[in-house]
């Protein structure tokens, strides 16, 4: 919703790119929750496989941007 809001197609790409970062560390805690805590581990890895789909559409739309 943030990036729909973009005043620039230079704001736009700039808050994507936020996105991505976001979701990438999100991945990180997903991964520390998973090792810390077994008996979460399933559930971690359905959100780390979500947020490694939000990575590469983020990915997707900040490389369509570049041309």
């Amino acid at each position: 919703m943030e990036a729909n809001g973009a005043s620039s197609r230079k704001d736009f790409k700039n808050k994507i790119h936020i996105c991505k970062k976001e979701i990438q560390e999100s991945k990180h805690w997903l991964h520390m929750v998973s090792v810390a805590v077994i008996d979460s581990k399933e559930d971690a890895r359905i959100f780390w496989k979500e947020a490694q789909e939000l990575t590469l559409i983020f990915g997707k739309i900040i490389s369509k941007l570049k041309n």
